[in-house]
């Protein structure tokens, strides 16, 4: 999870979706919105080229169209995640990663081909978050999503297998090409942005050269 420059701006379509007994929240401008606002990468789990792409509510609406329509409560997510996430347990404590930076509260850590989530602070919502982005990966209950869960770590494992080799090419022999790399896989538009900043931003002793470019 990375912070997230939302567009202040609500589209047009919600206003008006609003007034009608049946508004749908998800109309075109929308959905084009908020995959440019959420670099299109779901944003509890960071995956990119959704294939099951679903608008989540930070605070579940339970029928309330000020809430159902709020353009500051909708976020794009995998259908995996949103499953995960939609447990009695995180409703209304998740943080909001378009008005507070997660990277300034959560370690995001893979080792051992495992994730592993950890709040930097005590505070209900990181503690929360922490998990459920942990369960984002690791939550193997059903057959259905040990596959899904796989198919992330996978993909993350993908990730940093390539940040490794590249760091390591960045120490034995830097160039323009590799620094262009680790540019843009510490981007927060890359896809599993926070665990690879993590990483670095945790091993700044080794990369210290790279420290602007994981900043908070």
């Amino acid at each position: 999870m990375i912070k997230i420059e939302r567009t202040p701006t609500p589209p047009p379509s919600l206003a008006s979706e609003k007034m009608k007994a049946n508004g749908n929240y998800r109309e075109s401008d929308v959905m084009r919105q908020l995959a440019e606002d959420f670099h299109e990468k779901c944003y509890l789990c960071e995956i990119d080229e959704l294939q099951s792409i679903e608008v989540e509510h930070l605070y579940p609406h339970g029928g309330d169209k000020n809430l159902k329509f709020d353009w500051d409560n909708l976020f794009l997510s995998c259908a995996h995640c949103n499953s995960v996430k939609n447990q009695g347990k995180y409703h209304g404590v998740i943080l909001d990663c378009c008005k507070v930076d997660p990277e300034s509260v959560l370690d995001q850590l893979f080792l051992n081909d495992q994730v592993s989530v950890q709040p930097i602070t005590d505070t209900k919502a990181s503690v929360m978050t922490a998990k459920l982005l942990t369960e984002c990966f690791e939550k193997r209950n059903t057959g259905i999503r040990v596959m899904e869960c796989q198919t992330r770590i996978n993909a993350l494992r993908k990730t940093m297998n390539l940040l490794y080799k590249t760091l390591e090419q960045h120490s034995n022999n830097p160039s323009d090409r590799t620094l262009y790399t680790l540019r843009r896989m510490l981007s927060r538009t890359y896809k599993f942005a926070g665990f690879t900043r993590a990483y670095v931003r945790n091993h700044l002793e080794t990369y210290p050269d790279l420290a602007e470019y994981v900043q908070l």
